[in-house]
């Protein structure tokens, strides 16, 4: 009866090792809402702007034009900080202009994008890329920060992020060049990439292609058009989530609010968990039972050898028959 009980035994443990590969954590579904959200400087209502937001409830939001310590239309606050404070969620700005306040005590002025997180922010950076300046009267192209890019922790995976504003005249070669230089940033997304931007370009406009190209505009045509330019009477889609293969979206919104001169795109998304240590059942259940029928052939030929060593030494029979080779004239099997 040993024999049964073994084999009971093993498959039990195998079911175990199955059971622990196979855990929901392994392979479940993480679900997450974005916004990407011009919100022009607030746009003389800061707490209109955080409504806004809260009411989409996302859990991760990229703003373009945001204010720090910047002008009297913004009361000279830190915008992006106060929107982080008033929504409980961590904030990362960069610049896209820097002057010196107006007195020697005050902080700098600035302007530019930023993200909101209600992840951990790993890491984050503030890139260069070719712009044309709006605060000079005749502008030409020059390099300038503002392509914010950022490593977060959603909830095991590291996602990164990034949040861009693009050259908003008709010209497209500014944008073209903005876009070449964003993807050298980017690279290939191996791991979950997600971009956040007014791009100022529609989605047929040759300039970004590329970009979406390496990553998919969220937005289904199946949501209708998605514009979000102006606010009050939208006539152009200029406002993206750009994701990676890594997500799915369920579902896309244009919420209507006049919080700003655009509205928000959000984005219900799942991200897929993988974890690397687990392996698939069917491969575990074929290494289980390999090593099963190994076991059990090793077994068999131990029960055949006693077997065949007890007949050569009951019938005397030559030592070739015992399986074994004479080591002296006294040996037997």
């Amino acid at each position: 009866m040993r024999a049964p009980v073994r084999l009971a035994g093993f498959l039990a443990l195998l079911a175990v090792v199955a059971c622990a590969h196979l855990s929901p954590a392994a392979g479940s579904e993480i679900r997450l809402r974005v916004m990407s959200y011009n919100i022009r400087s607030g746009n003389g209502n800061l707490a209109g702007t955080a409504d806004a937001i809260r009411a989409s409830a996302p859990d991760l939001v990229g703003l373009q034009e945001v204010d720090v310590h910047w002008a009297e239309r913004s009361n000279f606050v830190d915008q992006a900080t106060v929107l982080g404070q008033q929504l409980n969620m961590q904030v990362r700005f960069a610049r896209i202009y820097q002057f010196a306040g107006a007195q020697p005590q005050d902080p700098p002025r600035e302007f530019g994008v930023a993200l909101l997180s209600r992840f951990p922010i790993l890491e984050w950076s503030n890139h260069i890329i070719t712009r044309l300046s709006t605060q000079e009267s005749n502008p030409v192209p020059a390099p300038l920060p503002g392509f914010l890019e950022a490593k977060l922790d959603v909830r095991g995976v590291t996602v990164r992020v990034f949040n861009t504003h693009l050259d908003y005249r008709s010209d497209p070669r500014v944008r073209e060049q903005q876009v070449k230089e964003m993807l050298g940033y980017i690279g290939e997304p191996s791991a979950p990439t997600l971009l956040f931007g007014d791009l100022n370009a529609p989605p047929e406009a040759s300039e970004i292609q590329p970009l979406l190209e390496r990553l998919h505009d969220a937005w289904p045509a199946s949501a209708g058009p998605g514009l979000t330019d102006p606010a009050d009477e939208p006539r152009k889609r200029i406002d993206y989530v750009l994701v990676s293969n890594h997500f799915q979206v369920r579902s896309a919104a244009v919420p209507a609010t006049l919080a700003s001169d655009h509205r928000p795109v959000v984005f219900d998304l799942v991200l897929r968990r993988i974890d690397r240590g687990a392996r698939p059942a069917t491969s575990i259940l074929k290494r289980g039972a390999e090593s099963l029928a190994a076991s059990q052939l090793a077994a068999k030929k131990r029960v055949r050898k006693r077997s065949q060593l007890d007949s050569c030494k009951a019938l005397r029979s030559p030592l070739q028959y015992c399986g074994c080779q004479p080591t002296s004239p006294n040996h037997t099997c």
